[in-house]
C-alpha cells in the first residue's frame, strides 16, 4: 500500500516549464510501475508517462520530446518535467503506482496553461 501526493502545478503560459513532484508514503524501490496520468474537463483520464515493469519509461507520442519523467528512490519521489507546455495540456494531473497488481492514485495536481 502507499499514498501518494503530487505538487508543483499551476498557471503557466504556452511555452513555459513546470516540474511536477509525486511523493509517496513509503518506499519506491520496489515499486515498478509509477507515473503520471491526467485528465482533462469532459475527457477521460490519459497516461501521459510512466515506468513499466521492465523498468523503461514510455511516453505517449503528444509529450515525446517536451516532458521527461524521473526518480529519485532515495527520495521516494518521481518527477515529471514539462516542457513548452500548450494550452491542450491544461488538465488535473494524477501520479499512479501499481503494487501486486493494484493501483494507486494521488489526488491530482491543476496544470492551466494560458495561451
Amino acid at each position: 500500500q502507499v499514498q501518494l501526493v503530487e505538487s508543483g502545478g499551476g498557471l503557466v503560459r504556452a511555452g513555459g516549464s513546470l516540474t511536477l513532484s509525486c511523493a509517496a508514503s513509503r518506499s519506491i524501490d520496489s515499486i515498478k510501475t509509477i507515473g503520471w496520468y491526467r485528465q482533462a474537463p469532459g475527457k477521460q483520464r490519459e497516461l501521459v508517462a510512466t515506468f513499466t515493469s521492465g523498468g523503461s519509461s514510455i511516453y505517449v507520442d503528444f509529450v515525446k520530446g517536451r516532458f521527461t519523467i524521473s526518480r529519485d528512490n532515495a527520495g521516494n519521489t518521481v518527477y515529471l518535467q514539462m516542457n513548452d507546455l500548450k494550452p491542450e495540456d491544461t488538465a488535473v494531473y494524477y501520479c499512479h503506482a501499481r503494487i501486486l497488481a493494484l493501483p494507486y492514485w494521488g489526488q491530482g495536481t491543476q496544470v492551466t496553461v494560458s495561451s
